[in-house]
C-alpha cells in the first residue's frame, strides 16, 4: 500500500510538473520595434559571418594536436553538397535569432538541432548562435519550468555529441572575445540602472497619485459632511429661531401657545442633536461598551447614531414646518416602495432645503410638497406662492450641495421662479424598475 501511495505521489508530482511546464509564469514578452530591429541585425551580422566562414573553409583539412606529438586530421565538408549543408546550417541557426525574444524556447530547440547537425570540424557555424539562444531562453522565456528543463538538456546534448566539440578560437580573436563580453556587460549594467531609475520614478509617481487620490477623497468627505451639517443646522435652527421668536411675542398674552412653541423648539433641538450626532459619528464612532456621551444624555437617547432620515419622515418634517406658521401641503402619488437609503436621504434633503428657504426668504407664503413615484424615476417638487422677503439673499450653497447629492445618483435639480409667483424646486432621480 505504501509503495502504491509513493508511486501515486510520484505520478501526481510528474503530472503537476508537466502541467506547470505548460503554464507561463508571466506574460509573454512583446518586443518593441527597436528590439526587433536589434535582433534582426544580430541575426544578419552573425549569419553573414558564419556563411562566409562556411564558404571559406569548404574542402579544407584541419590538423589538430590532441596530445604532445599526437595529431589528428579532420577533413571539412567538401563539394557542392558540403557547402550547401554548411550554408544552410549557418543560415538556419543565425536566422532563428531574429525571434529569440518572442519565441525563446522554440529558437533554442531549432539552434540546438542545427548545432547537433553541424560537423565537428566546423562547429563555429552554429556554436555562437547556440550561446545566444541559451542566453535568450534563460532571460526571456515566460515558461520558467520548461526553460529550466530545456537549458541543461540542450547544453548536455551539445557538450556530449562528440569529441572536441568546442571550437578552437584563433589567437587573433582572443582580445575581441574578451572585450565584447565586457562591453555587453557594461551596456547591460547601464540598461539595468536606467530601468531601475525608471522603476523608482514610476513608483514615486504612483505614490504621489495615491496621495493625491487620498487627499481628494478626504476633501470630498469633508464637503459631504459640511453639506450634512449645513442641512441639519440650517433647517432645525431656522425652525427653532422662528418658534422661539413666536413664543417670546405671545408669552404674556397666550402662555399655552408659547409653551407649545417652546415644545417645538425643544423637539427641533432634539432632532438637530440626533442628526448632528449621526454625522459626527461618521468621523468618530464610539467603541462598543462605552457609555453615553453628554449630547446623548441631553437628547435622551443612546450614543448609537440614529438612521438617516428618509421619505417616511417627510410627514414629520412637514409638521415641524407647519408649526412655524407656514401652511404646507404634502401629496404623494404613485405606488410608494422601498428605495435605496441614499436616494431617500437625497430626496428628504431636497424637501428640507426647499422648505427651509421658504421659511427664511418667503414669509407669509404657502408651500406644497409633491412626491411622485414613477416606474423609472422619483420626482420630488416643492413650490411656494411667494411672500415677503425675510432674511437676506442666501449664498446658494444649499442648492449646490443638493445638485452634488443628486449627481451621485444621476439625478438633476431644477430650480427657478414660477410664472404665477413664488419659487419652485424639482428633483428628478432615476430609479431601477420595481
Amino acid at each position: 500500500m505504501d509503495a502504491r501511495t509513493t508511486s501515486e505521489r510520484l505520478r501526481e508530482a510528474a503530472r503537476r510538473t508537466v502541467r506547470d511546464a505548460r503554464l507561463p509564469s508571466g506574460p509573454t514578452l512583446r518586443p518593441t520595434r527597436r528590439a526587433w530591429q536589434f535582433d534582426a541585425l544580430v541575426a544578419l551580422v552573425l549569419g553573414i559571418a558564419t556563411v562566409y566562414y562556411g564558404i571559406d573553409n569548404a574542402g579544407n583539412v584541419v590538423v589538430r594536436e590532441i596530445a604532445p606529438g599526437v595529431e589528428i586530421v579532420i577533413p571539412r565538408p567538401a563539394g557542392p553538397g558540403g557547402l550547401a549543408l554548411m550554408v544552410t546550417l549557418a543560415a538556419v541557426a543565425s536566422g532563428a535569432l531574429a525571434l529569440r525574444r518572442r519565441y525563446p524556447l522554440a529558437v533554442l530547440c531549432v539552434v540546438t538541432a542545427a548545432t547537433l547537425a553541424t560537423p565537428q570540424s566546423v562547429m563555429r557555424l552554429t556554436f555562437y548562435a547556440f550561446i545566444i539562444a541559451v542566453y535568450s531562453a534563460a532571460v526571456y522565456s515566460p515558461y520558467r519550468v520548461a526553460a529550466l528543463a530545456a537549458l541543461p538538456v540542450s547544453v548536455v546534448l551539445v557538450g556530449t555529441s562528440g569529441n572536441a566539440v568546442t571550437p578552437v578560437v584563433p589567437n587573433e580573436y582572443i582580445v575581441l572575445l574578451i572585450l565584447v563580453p565586457m562591453a555587453v556587460a557594461a551596456v547591460g549594467l547601464r540598461t539595468w540602472k536606467l530601468r531601475t531609475d525608471e522603476g523608482r520614478a514610476r513608483l514615486s509617481l504612483l505614490e504621489r497619485e495615491q496621495a493625491e487620490a487620498l487627499r481628494r477623497a478626504v476633501e470630498h468627505e469633508r464637503a459631504r459632511i459640511a453639506r450634512e451639517l449645513h442641512d441639519v443646522v440650517t433647517h432645525n435652527v431656522s425652525v427653532m429661531i422662528i418658534q422661539a421668536g413666536a413664543a417670546r411675542k405671545i408669552m404674556k398674552i397666550s402662555p399655552e401657545e408659547a409653551g407649545e412653541a417652546l415644545l417645538a423648539v425643544e423637539a427641533g433641538g432634539r432632532s438637530a442633536m440626533a442628526e448632528l450626532r449621526h454625522v459626527m459619528g461618521l468621523l468618530t464612532m464610539a467603541d462598543e461598551g462605552e457609555g453615553t456621551d453628554e449630547g446623548a444624555d441631553l437628547a435622551g437617547t443612546t450614543a448609537v447614531p440614529a438612521p438617516q432620515p428618509g421619505l417616511d419622515q417627510l410627514e414629520a418634517l412637514v409638521g415641524r414646518v407647519r408649526d412655524t406658521g407656514l401652511p404646507v401641503g404634502l401629496t404623494v402619488t404613485g405606488s410608494p416602495r422601498p428605495l435605496p437609503p441614499g436616494v431617500e436621504l437625497a430626496a428628504y434633503r431636497v424637501v428640507q432645503e426647499a422648505l427651509t428657504n421658504t421659511v427664511k426668504h418667503a414669509s407669509g407664503s404657502a408651500a406644497a410638497v409633491t412626491v411622485e413615484y414613477g416606474p423609472e424615476r422619483l420626482r420630488v417638487e416643492v413650490t411656494d406662492t411667494g411672500g415677503h422677503p425675510g432674511a437676506g439673499p442666501g449664498s446658494g450653497r444649499g442648492l449646490i450641495g443638493l445638485r452634488e447629492r443628486l449627481a451621485v445618483y444621476d439625478g438633476i435639480l431644477n430650480t427657478g421662479r414660477r410664472l404665477t409667483g413664488g419659487y419652485r424646486v424639482e428633483a428628478l432621480i432615476p430609479l431601477e424598475a420595481p
